[in-house]
């Protein structure tokens, strides 16, 4: 199967959108359609600095979507790109998706002269941790979330 990488466009939104209520379910996010919703404009509109990406097979169907945004590295000095999201469909896995959409994520870093690329996965996401392992480097950060507030409670 052919994989091609580009960027959304406004034709992609039916099908951007069942791939994102896949990678919510996939993460066991309760069904939200408004969230959906509205990643989606961000996505599609580039708001808060969001380059949506999508991969489709030789068809032109969407097979998978990564959404970036660049992020201020002040240790450094340098911009990085931050990977919020990456998914693939479940009957396109193991054909490359994830690999093409993770290169297609380097290569705008290197225009854009970032330092680095960085995600977060779910440690037990052992199939995606391995093609990581492939194109990446697993770091002993260990990731916190605190509420706004700063309450400890999720």
């Amino acid at each position: 199967m052919s994989v091609h990488v580009r960027t959304v466009a406004l034709h992609d939104e039916a099908e951007w959108s069942a791939l994102y209520a896949g990678y919510r379910a996939f993460y066991e996010l309760p069904e939200d359609r408004d969230a959906v919703e509205r990643t989606w404009e961000w996505v599609s509109t580039g708001a808060h600095g969001i380059v949506g990406l999508v991969a489709t097979d030789g068809d032109g169907v969407l097979i998978g979507l990564a959404n970036l945004r660049r992020f201020a590295r002040p240790s450094t000095a340098t911009i990085g790109i931050y990977l919020d999201d990456l998914f693939t469909a479940p009957d396109a896995r193991g054909r490359g998706v994830a690999t093409a959409l993770l290169r297609e994520a380097a290569a705008i870093a290197a225009q854009d002269g970032a330092s680095i690329v960085r995600w977060i996965t779910a440690s037990e996401n052992e199939r995606a941790r391995r093609v990581y392992d492939e194109v990446a480097r697993a770091t002993p950060w260990v990731t916190y979330d605190m509420q706004p507030g700063g309450s400890t409670s999720a």
